[in-house]
């Protein structure tokens, strides 16, 4: 395996902060896509979501905007270690039945944190700021 698909729903999205990781990893922005409609959001501090898997019946369960991007495989090891602390990868679900790895947030760092699913992405969230 040399890349992997790596869908991103926070400050690594083109344009944000941390785009700048993936690019010095080597990745490619491949597409604009969504999730299926069983996560959740939340905003940690305002610098950065953090997006859960939760069961598709969660009341609050939202399809989220991401972006799909190519990585390098031995790239994608220095990505995720400049990530947040609370932020790891695991596998996604988009909403056309693709399953890819994604960064998603641990649980426990959305403890008290706001929850920003209704806005269905981190960049409307930061919209409305």
């Amino acid at each position: 395996m040399d890349s992997v698909k790596l869908a991103v729903n926070g400050t690594l999205m083109r344009g944000l902060p941390l785009e700048k990781n993936l690019l010095d990893a080597g990745a490619t922005f491949l597409r604009e896509a969504a999730t299926a409609p069983c996560y959740r959001l939340w905003s940690i501090h305002d610098n950065n979501p953090a997006m859960l898997r939760v069961d598709p019946a969660d009341p609050h369960a939202v399809s989220v905007a991401v972006e799909v991007w190519q990585v390098p495989a031995a790239g994608l090891a220095s990505v995720l270690m400049k990530e947040p602390e609370g932020l790891s990868v695991g596998k996604v679900a988009l909403s056309d039945g693709e399953v890819v790895l994604g960064v998603i947030g641990e649980p426990e760092l959305v403890r008290g944190q706001k929850e920003i699913s209704s806005y269905g992405g981190w960049r409307s969230y930061i919209a409305s700021l």
